[in-house]
């Protein structure tokens, strides 16, 4: 078996990552020492644990195990699960629990023959899944199902798989004379990118392709598991890089396009994956430029869309281009505090009962009626009450002078009339 498969973690004290879920007093933690797991979904990037903390729970709450995966199986699959598993409760009385990977790929036919089984408890489904259930599974199983969102593991997490698979005798790498410095090891969990699989599968492929010395000793480099990862090798350590990226942010927002573009092009070429810049743009297109020109956010979401699609080299261009616009937009951080005095008043604010005339159901006046008014009989605004009685004056989107936004203030002035 790969190595990936042999070190799967088997039981709770050997999984690493995913704190939010499983860790101490954590619901799902109690859930499963309690013995108590109904149905689940969990979704996430690849190689973060999904299908693995799924089997272990199966394990540890000693049910029936039956595994399918929706790219290779349907809806005779899944009856003939279903039926095997309505015979096991009724003649042992054991549950079974159905582990579906990539269950986002099973279409409404095929989600909908298992809903009466976990309805009646004859099964527990446990779906794994890289997409958000919420936008790409049928909303009958998704309601069926307690939903957890799988993180990217640290690189303190991966560094301690990576340490096992290398002093695991039965299962890993133990019988085999490796050099690997800790250096090499850090890189290998840094750009790896949170995946598990992908840095053991990268570890396994260096032995296999690495010749043994004199010594009698696998000797693996920084530059060997770059190769492995299909990836040049970072001429940065973390902390540089964490300084590159902090100056290409301050770039942007600061509009020196000179600046940003070098930053950029020196994190690229230190092998980092130009996603993350594309990210970053995103974020910086609302923070720092936001109303004053609203095209940058498109811009940089196509820049985005450029490198998951075309890839690197050619969607550098694009990179660059969404760079240069950004630097060279109006700037605004108005949405940025609206935001963040909104935010501020929706955890504090505690007398913030809706008006009378916004409710769903509002309750009657004396002539019998509620009294919103509706825009469109208005010509397409009226001005009335929305915020909470508590709220009522507060302001919290205040236009900048900068660039299309200046529009924005005479526009909110008039309204405020």
């Amino acid at each position: 078996m790969p190595l990936a498969e042999r070190l799967r973690p088997k039981t709770l004290d050997d999984f690493f990552g995913q704190e939010h879920i499983v860790g101490k007093n954590k619901l799902l933690r109690r859930a499963i020492f309690a013995g108590n797991v109904g149905s689940l979904i969990f979704y996430g990037p690849p190689g973060t644990g999904k299908t693995t903390l799924a089997g272990i729970i199966a394990k540890m709450l000693d049910a029936n195990i039956e595994k399918l995966n929706a790219v290779s199986s349907g809806v005779q699959e899944a009856k003939a699960v279903i039926e095997r598993a309505r015979t096991s409760k009724a003649m042992f009385g054991k549950d079974t629990y159905l582990l579906l990977d990539e269950c986002h790929r099973w279409n409404k036919a095929q989600s909908d023959c298992v809903l009466q089984a976990i309805e009646e408890g004859s099964i527990y489904f446990i779906g794994s899944t890289t997409e958000n259930p919420y936008t790409s599974m049928t909303r009958a199983i998704v309601s069926r199902c307690s939903v957890f969102e799988f993180k990217k593991l640290s690189e303190n997490d991966v560094l301690k798989v990576i340490d096992r698979a290398l002093s695991d005798k039965e299962n890993g790498l133990g019988e085999i004379k490796i050099d690997m410095s800790l250096g090499a090891r850090k890189y290998l969990a840094f750009a790896c990118s949170g995946d598990v699989r992908t840095a053991l599968n990268a570890l396994e492929l260096a032995v296999k392709s690495t010749k043994l010395s004199k010594d009698k000793t696998f000797h693996l480099t920084k530059e060997i598991m770059a190769e492995c990862l299909n990836r040049r090798p970072l001429s940065i350590d973390e902390s540089t890089y964490y300084d590159y990226l902090s100056a290409f942010c301050k770039s942007l927002r600061g509009s020196d396009t000179e600046a940003a573009l070098y930053y950029s092009q020196r994190l690229i070429k230190a092998g980092i994956d130009p996603l993350i810049i594309a990210r970053r743009m995103i974020a910086h297109a609302s923070e720092d430029i936001g109303m004053a020109d609203s095209n940058a956010l498109l811009i940089a979401c196509c820049a985005m869309y450029a490198v998951e699609k075309i890839g690197p080299p050619e969607c550098y261009l694009n990179l660059s281009h969404a760079i240069i616009y950004l630097c060279e937009a109006e700037k605004s951080n108005s949405v940025y505090m609206a935001m963040s005095m909104a935010g501020a008043d929706a955890e504090n604010e505690r007398e913030d009962n809706v008006p009378n005339h916004l409710k769903n159901h509002p309750s009657t006046n004396k002539d019998g009626h509620g009294e919103y008014k509706y825009p469109h009989n208005f010509g397409g605004y009226v001005k009335q009450q929305y915020m909470p009685d508590s709220l009522k004056d507060r302001v919290y989107y205040k236009p900048s002078a900068n660039g299309k936004e200046k529009n924005m203030i005479r526009k909110k002035f008039s309204k405020n009339m």
